[in-house]
């Protein structure tokens, strides 16, 4: 998939034929009540992501969010503002020129009925009509995790791309969330979630280490000012060393530039350059979360070092 190009008059367009607007809560954005097969991963075969005309060198994004919970805040939010500003400043061409974008709504596998979605990757205004007809269950178990992990399983398994096979590039797969990441998936779980038969319980090492063939992977933490923010941050930069940052739930409004941030970093571009392209103001929220990417030494030196 992937065919087309995004413009703002079509998401304009969109949000009129949908009634969007600031005040637009999840629940009157997000009005799937129940997981659309088109969707649900134990569904789908394999995500494709390929050149075309519209994209003759197509990239691969995959941006995977917690919906469990109370983040129905984080939802709305990329839905009425973070994705659409995030697809223009990829689309402007100085990051990416032909980005194909996937949205995963993230939930917990232990708990809940449909703890993974999956839009197809896309180029144009399907990318925001295909996120805003997932399901926000709503679910997570309380259970000092979520299932982030299922996405890195799905984007290594269940996805293929050109630029991986062609180029031998690698994608950028972002997952956004405020919890922990339970740190395996077993047999089990897999074989619920996917329907894929596996023959081992796979731990978050092993799952990392696979998708890291296709994907640069980055994991942004949002910080709520408690202190499990601390612990939260301290197992994720265990597990991902400089490919973790971190943004401030009252800095949501920036989230866009972040995930820009990010993908141009996983693209080569440097860290002066992205930000540059920022103005004071973001620069002020978003230093600290930039400068975190790429500086722990204990980062495998095969990964991109920004």
């Amino acid at each position: 998939m992937g065919y087309g190009s995004y413009t703002a008059s079509d998401w304009s367009a969109l949000k009129k034929r949908k009634k969007l607007s600031e005040s637009s809560t999840a629940d009157s954005i997000f009005t799937s009540k129940n997981t659309s097969e088109a969707y649900s991963v134990s569904n789908i075969g394999i995500r494709e992501s390929r050149d075309s005309i519209d994209s003759p060198q197509a990239i691969p994004v995959i941006i995977g969010f917690d919906v469990t919970s109370s983040m129905g805040y984080l939802a709305s939010e990329l839905a009425l503002n973070s994705l659409n500003k995030t697809i223009m400043n990829l689309c402007s061409g100085t990051i990416i020129r032909y980005p194909h974008i996937m949205c995963s709504a993230i939930g917990d596998c232990k708990s809940d009925r449909s703890p993974l979605q999956a839009t197809q990757f896309e180029a144009d205004i399907k990318i925001m009509e295909q996120l805003t007809e997932l399901c926000l269950e709503g679910g997570g178990g309380g259970n000092d995790g979520e299932s982030y992990n299922l996405l890195w399983y799905f984007a290594y398994k269940h996805t293929e791309s050109d630029h991986f096979e062609k180029r031998n590039g690698k994608g950028c797969l972002i997952t956004i969330g405020d919890d922990k990441c339970h740190r395996s998936i077993t047999r089990r779980e897999i074989h619920r979630v996917f329907g894929d038969n596996n023959e081992y319980d796979l731990s978050n090492e092993e799952l990392l280490r696979q998708v890291r063939e296709k994907y640069n992977v980055f994991h942004i933490n949002i910080e709520k000012g408690s202190v499990h923010d601390y612990q939260v941050l301290s197992m994720w930069q265990e597990l991902m060393p400089g490919c973790v940052t971190v943004i401030q739930k009252k800095d949501i409004s920036v989230l866009s530039e972040l995930i820009t941030s990010i993908t141009a970093l996983s693209c080569g571009i440097s860290r002066e350059k992205v930000m540059t392209a920022m103005d004071n103001e973001t620069v002020k929220k978003l230093s600290r979360s930039i400068a975190m990417l790429g500086k722990n030494e204990k980062a495998d030196k095969k990964r991109l070092v920004f």
